[in-house]
């Protein structure tokens, strides 16, 4: 009995870390199908981001009147857009908050702030600070 137990525990082990290890091969067709699969409340979990351009960006709600992406579109701006990680960090605010695209821009840039020692008035925060003004 104890054989039994140790060999399903080996093999059991064996599979996953083969499975880890190609999960580079397996994984993305599972993905696609999780992600286009339309299960109540899909759409509040995750919202898939297009590596794309200002024009994207536009679409997914981050742009404003203060914050205005149409110049940079009619001007046919070639670069790839926003931030990809700062895109994913605002629409996580947006969404967990509730707010709108203005107030998650200004609460993802006060966290910046705060990491990085900066106090809310741009100052920073160093005891050591000395300005002269």
């Amino acid at each position: 009995m104890g054989y039994l137990l140790y060999s399903l525990t080996f093999l059991t082990l064996l599979s996953a870390t083969i499975l880890y290890f190609t999960r580079a091969r397996w994984l993305p067709p599972f993905q696609d199908r999780l992600h286009n699969s339309h299960f109540p409340g899909s759409a509040y979990l995750y919202s898939r981001l297009a590596p794309g351009s200002f024009e994207d960006d536009m679409e997914a709600g981050l742009s404003s009147s203060t914050f205005d992406l149409t110049g940079n579109v009619e001007g046919g701006d070639s670069r790839s857009g926003l931030d990809d990680s700062a895109k994913r960090e605002i629409l996580r605010i947006m969404k967990k908050r509730r707010l709108k695209f203005d107030e998650a821009r200004r609460v993802y840039m006060e966290q910046r702030f705060r990491e990085n020692g900066i106090d809310a008035d741009g100052r920073p925060r160093d005891p050591k600070f000395v300005s002269f003004s």
